[in-house]
């Protein structure tokens, strides 16, 4: 007997066995995927986490006496927090969990709030119009035809909230990035687009004779001096004001450059313009290291570095790239030695590594 066989939208023949087995479950989960991040967004702007700290924790009771509102959501917020993973429930009241804990109570060095913040206040917004970012190729948090870039006129409360999100997410994948790469040997670092130095931080507290600069625009480099006196560096890490494309050359006297999270905010021909920049401004045997969510080379994941790539188009002119495509810019400007190394990080999953050796 021929087995009955069914026909999908592509024309092809499933076995009648293998469609019956096909479940509609995984696009319920991503089709509602933004029911978790607003339920995390909602109880981070309630303060809940950073409340529950430190406490016995909560009842359904207390928290609407707290919040006055009204028992029913917030049974309904604590329930949602638990089963995302956030709470806990320990003899009736409902406690931090231990990423909670560790990452969304303000005030600690590895609070990860920001990034919350940001995502719900500027780029939920932004995702709600990702089809006219298809279609029209343009960003939709901001508008190029009146603003000069994507901070312009930005409120600038929002930019307090952008710079805390980006220093909790670098500061968390600068310690996956040590982890992975032997830093020991350099003794002079330049963070080309440095934002508030939390990879100088971070890096220069893990190798003691390690110095750096964070190299970013005047209106940024205040925020990276005042978070690098906090950490109490500020004999080690300098910032230096500058313009990746108004300048003519990068800061000089460094080993090695870093290039983090920056490439996936440009166009092909402007991150070769960074890219040679930095061959100029390094020694023989310097590297540069260029630190990304990557897309890989088949162009079919990861999920985070596929998702940030559209994340770009609504923001940037710029996407995420593969290791392939940074090899070959790398090897077209004259380094060499060049290398992918992998990780998982908040805002990297690897780093494309390359030398500079002189011609002889």
């Amino acid at each position: 007997m021929t087995a009955k066989v069914l026909q999908n939208q592509a024309g092809t023949t499933v076995p009648n066995d293998t469609a019956q087995a096909l479940s509609p479950l995984p696009l319920m989960q991503l089709s509602t995927g933004f029911w978790a991040f607003k339920t995390l967004a909602a109880a981070h702007e309630l303060d809940l986490f950073s409340w529950l700290s430190g406490s016995p924790g909560t009842t359904s009771e207390e928290l609407a006496e707290h919040l006055h509102i009204a028992t029913r959501p917030a049974e309904m917020l604590l329930t949602g927090a638990a089963a995302l993973g956030l709470l806990s429930k320990r003899d009736g009241h409902y406690v931090n969990s231990p990423v909670a804990e560790a990452f969304l109570v303000r005030g600690k060095d590895t609070y990860f709030g920001g990034w919350v913040q940001m995502l719900d206040q500027r780029l939920y917004p932004g995702w709600d119009k990702l089809t006219e970012a298809i279609r029209t190729n343009r960003p939709t948090t901001w508008d190029p035809d009146r603003q000069e870039s994507l901070f312009a006129g930005e409120d600038p409360e929002l930019l307090s909230v952008f710079w805390e999100a980006m220093h909790s997410i670098s500061t968390l994948t600068a310690r996956s990035l040590a982890d992975a790469v032997d830093l020991g040997d350099t003794d002079r670092l330049l963070d080309a687009g440095g934002g508030s130095g939390a990879f100088d931080t971070e890096l220069c507290r893990l190798h003691p004779r390690m110095t750096a600069t964070v190299f970013d625009l005047p209106a940024i480099t205040p925020i990276a001096t005042g978070k690098v006196a906090q950490a109490g560096l500020s004999e080690r890490i300098v910032a230096v004001p500058g313009d990746f494309f108004l300048d003519e050359r990068l800061p000089g006297g460094h080993d090695t450059i870093l290039l983090s999270m920056i490439l996936h905010d440009w166009a092909e021909e402007r991150g070769r313009e960074i890219l040679a920049k930095c061959w100029d401004a390094l020694p023989d045997g310097g590297r540069v290291i260029i630190a990304e969510l990557l897309v890989n080379d088949e162009r079919t994941g990861p999920a985070p570095a596929a998702l940030m790539s559209l994340n770009m188009l609504i923001e940037t002119e710029g996407r995420n790239y593969t290791p392939a495509e940074y090899t070959r810019w790398l090897h077209d400007i004259g380094f060499s030695d060049i290398r992918t190394v992998w990780f998982e990080a908040p805002g990297a999953n690897g780093v494309v590594i390359a030398t500079k050796r002189a011609v002889a």
